[in-house]
């Protein structure tokens, strides 16, 4: 895999690659493109940042129609906030008719453009998600679709974002591509090395990932107490409806725990805790 800004160059091509049809006939009709983004709308803006905050102000309010209408606009003109703000709202249906290939689809045009965009910028964290978006969409693919399941794509979109970004959701993806091994070698160590990083950044589910392989030490040193740690982090952030399989985890390792354990674990969360804070 490649680290560096060649390789952010590169995804521009990949991402163009991925949204262009291989197999049609030469003689044979083409399907008609998936435009990327609407036309622009006839009512007029001050300028692309007047556009941006209307359609924020907008979905705020509820008026949902008028947001993806100003949002569209602000998109025409390669507004990063714009393009994943629709993104999201297309593969979330939040106000629209859900659509994974339109939300693909710009979520592909804020890797084309910004694939290159410094991890201390603003729009860094919306440049990191798109990746992270990509790869879930390459990792299953879109049925019905010219987006076909590509893992080894998959593993280079969540690489770049956890690797250039520090991407908490893209080191908890990779992470979970080390442990299945899919796209690449299983490697346990490798899986514990991006849980660690998206762990120390809070993200809930790497925590609870991570503790459970230190207490098993599956590949790893086994550390109980460490793991325990974690589990009880991620316990602390888990939604009871969303996050069943962590509380299973954590009341199962805790219940197995010995003392000392349990009273290491709360000393290594006083000590993250107070860094942390």
């Amino acid at each position: 895999m490649l680290t560096s800004r060649v390789f952010a160059r590169g995804l521009g091509a990949l991402i163009f690659a991925a949204a262009v049809p291989t197999a049609l006939a030469l003689d044979g009709p083409r399907p008609a493109a998936s435009p990327v983004i609407a036309t622009s709308p006839t009512e007029p803006f001050k300028s692309v940042r007047d556009a941006f905050k209307i359609g924020i102000r907008d979905y705020n309010a509820g008026d949902k129609v008028g947001a993806v209408r100003a949002l569209e606009y602000a998109a025409t003109q390669g507004h990063t906030m714009a393009l994943w703000k629709l993104g999201r709202m297309y593969a979330e249906g939040d106000g629209v008719m859900h659509d994974d290939l339109k939300a693909f689809e710009y979520f592909s045009k804020i890797a084309d453009q910004y694939a290159d965009e410094s991890p201390t910028s603003a729009n860094a964290r919306f440049v990191s998600s798109a990746f992270v978006a990509l790869g879930g969409y390459f990792l299953e693919g879109i049925a019905g679709s010219y987006v076909k399941r590509d893992v080894n794509r998959a593993v280079d979109m969540f690489y770049y974002a956890a690797s250039y970004y520090g991407d908490p959701d893209a080191q908890y993806g990779l992470a979970r591509l080390y442990l299945e091994g899919i796209g690449v070698e299983k490697d346990s160590r490798q899986a514990a090395r991006w849980l660690h990083l998206s762990a120390e950044k809070g993200h809930h589910a790497a925590q609870a990932l991570l503790g459970n392989l230190l207490i098993l030490g599956d590949g790893v040193p086994r550390q109980g107490a460490r793991g325990l740690m974690w589990l009880t982090l991620a316990r602390e952030a888990a939604d009871p409806e969303k996050d069943a399989w962590i509380i299973e985890l954590h009341d199962k390792a805790f219940a197995a725990a010995s003392e000392s354990d349990r009273q290491a674990a709360l000393a290594y969360m006083q000590q993250y805790l107070s860094k942390n804070r």
